[in-house]
């Protein structure tokens, strides 16, 4: 196996930032986490039809490119960095995800296409008020009525919940934990915004009552299928990670260089050297960490579980102190309001804690590789 970028990949990173560069500056960042649904339309029908990102990993049976999970981390580096809000986590990566590995072939020829389009937003909604990321925190229960089946209870911080067209939602049969689509303006489908830390991703709770949903593969099969879909997640916020990482790192250097104190660049000073030298160092070893864990996930190899929780739990480490020394080496304005460092700490901060933070996930990869 091959662990470098091919020419084709660094091409398509190098197409992405410019894309990004363009549609997603501080500015749109700033405009866009302001407002209620989060994201650009028209960059998101941009994303879809010029650059076809949304279609990125989904098989051309279904709409899509067909690309592997190495060049879907390429890209949302890319969006880490840019800190791009959009919905493209939660379609692609989530319910993308879900759909493609639940095994029902129904499911993935009627839902796949809208979501490779562009014309679908979609979510994942498993986690609950309990705020555990496992199996037993799935206590919300399906009740089979008829030929179909409703749902009542609620789930939180579902991704971008609030805006979605197409909720997968994770409940208890008598099988065990299985999985449901419900569409976004269902009767009987509460959904309410939440006010979070990180505004550049928005996050919703969705209180079910009674509402019709159609089950997605066999009962009882869901936990297994969620178990990949969130190692794979894991590895796409590993990747994210990084790309937010290196963008702390570039400012920080920057600044060092052109920042003057006592006569001399701030950068020449031993202090801030060490700072530097150990972000490079911390963010190095987090972009081999998730660039293992995405070629591990391209191949589904048995590693993939193993290297999963250890990208994330090394990078949202790597993450979050680069972010916070990004802060502390531009001193007085990196705690201002109008300065972007504020916005990738946040970013850090929730990022940490999605899917599971640091001490989870090294306490889950003991577990795994059995210690």
């Amino acid at each position: 196996m091959n662990f470098a970028f091919s020419e084709e990949q660094e091409e398509l990173r190098k197409i992405v930032r410019q894309f990004l560069e363009d549609k997603s500056p501080e500015l749109a960042v700033r405009e866009q986490m302001e407002t209620e649904q989060g994201y650009d339309p028209d960059v998101w029908s941009q994303m879809a039809e010029q650059m076809m990102l949304q279609g990125l990993i989904i098989p051309e049976e279904y709409g899509g490119s067909g690309y592997s999970y190495v060049e879907l981390i390429v890209v949302l580096e890319e969006m880490g960095r840019a800190l791009l809000c959009a919905p493209y986590f939660s379609t692609v990566v989530l319910a993308g995800n879900t759909l493609l590995y639940s095994g029902d072939e129904a499911a993935k020829k009627d839902l796949l296409p809208g979501i490779a389009s562009g014309e679908t937003i979609a979510t994942l909604a498993f986690t609950e008020d309990n705020g555990r990321w496992d199996e037993q925190g799935i206590t919300m229960e399906a009740t089979q009525s008829g030929d179909g089946w409703t749902l009542s209870g609620s789930k939180m911080f579902v991704l971008d919940g609030h805006s979605a067209d197409l909720i997968l939602v994770a409940a208890r049969t008598p099988a065990g934990v299985s999985l449901f689509h419900v569409p976004g303006d269902a009767r009987g489908l509460t959904r309410t915004a939440l006010s979070t830390m990180d505004m550049t991703r928005k996050q919703a709770k969705l209180e079910f009552d009674a509402v019709d949903a159609a089950l997605i593969g066999e009962q009882g099969t869901g936990w297994s299928v969620l178990e990949r879909v969130l190692d794979l997640a894991a590895v796409a916020l590993a990747a994210e990670q990084v790309g937010g990482a290196q963008m702390c790192l570039d400012m920080s250097v920057e600044y060092a260089k052109v920042r003057v104190q006592f006569g001399r660049p701030i950068g020449s000073f031993q202090a801030i050297k060490h700072k530097c030298a150990d972000m490079l160092l911390e963010v190095e070893s987090a972009k081999s960490a998730a660039y293992y864990a995405g070629w591990c996930a391209a191949e589904l190899n048995d590693e993939l579980p193993s290297v999963a929780s250890l990208a994330k739990a090394y990078c949202s480490d790597a993450y979050f102190h680069a972010a916070a020394e990004n802060i502390q080496i531009h001193g007085g304005i990196g705690f201002t309001w109008e300065h972007p460092a504020h916005l990738y700490f946040k970013r850090a901060k929730s990022s940490e804690l999605l899917f599971g933070d640091p001490t989870y996930h090294r306490e889950l990869l003991a577990q795994r590789i059995g210690i």
